[in-house]
């Protein structure tokens, strides 16, 4: 084991362990490198990695302190790695999706207000309305994340929208089957749309799943690259 790997799994027992509980500060690092036995540049190294996990904020003049290891933060991070994956490494993991998709959508279903099924029908309205494929693509997403939002647990859709942010990454929409698959998608968007909206939470779950996997076979099917990260970001 690397000594940056012995302090980064130190730390990281001591967290685990409520040894350091969410939001107190880290011991100075003298005293931390003389516990973990490893020297200053492998301990900050550690804290790097943790902080990049969301698990250690260092606050500038302050000290390094634990988060406040709220569950959608550290599942947020996930995002470093799953990012990572390739379309087919991607695909391995859609029969999570579809299971963690369909219990939002039962679970928004029962909790629906007019508001948001007002904010989910607008949303498809503006989809179907608009030609740009990045646009559409966003509005896809803030239709999903609706759902998520409202059916109440945050690390839920924190996962959800990991899972989303790297599956946008492979874009169908700017294919030449593209429209075809766009009609497709609002389709299914107004299923499950209209199943929430009726607190439908059996409807709306085979909605969703129903259209999780229609995803999941035109990625298979159409095989699209990743899009290039904009530079200008």
């Amino acid at each position: 084991m690397s000594a940056v790997d012995k302090a980064f799994h130190g730390l990281r027992h001591m967290i685990a362990s409520g040894r350091l509980g969410a939001g107190e500060r880290i011991p100075p690092e003298a005293e931390l490198c003389e516990e973990l036995g490893v020297s200053r540049g492998s301990l900050r190294e550690a804290v790097r990695m943790l902080a990049a996990l969301g698990v250690i904020e260092p606050r500038h003049g302050s000290g390094t302190y634990v988060s406040q290891l709220r569950p959608e933060d550290v599942i947020g991070s996930l995002s470093l790695t799953l990012e990572l994956l390739p379309l087919q490494g991607l695909l391995d993991v859609y029969e999570i999706r579809r299971v963690l998709e369909s219990h939002v959508a039962a679970q928004a279903a029962a909790r629906c207000t007019p508001e948001t099924a007002k904010t989910l029908f607008s949303l498809i309205e503006a989809m179907e309305a608009t030609e740009d494929p990045a646009e559409a693509s966003d509005l896809d997403h803030r239709f999903h994340a609706e759902i998520a939002r409202t059916a109440g647990n945050a690390a839920l859709s924190s996962l959800l929208a990991v899972f989303r942010a790297r599956s946008r990454k492979y874009q169908i929409f700017t294919l030449p089957e593209g429209p075809a698959v766009r009609r497709r998608s609002d389709e299914d968007h107004r299923l499950m749309a209209t199943a929430i909206a009726n607190h439908d939470p059996g409807a709306a779950a085979g909605a969703a799943q129903a259209h999780v996997a229609q995803t999941e076979r035109w990625l298979r099917a159409l095989m699209p690259e990743v899009e290039a990260e904009d530079s200008g970001e």
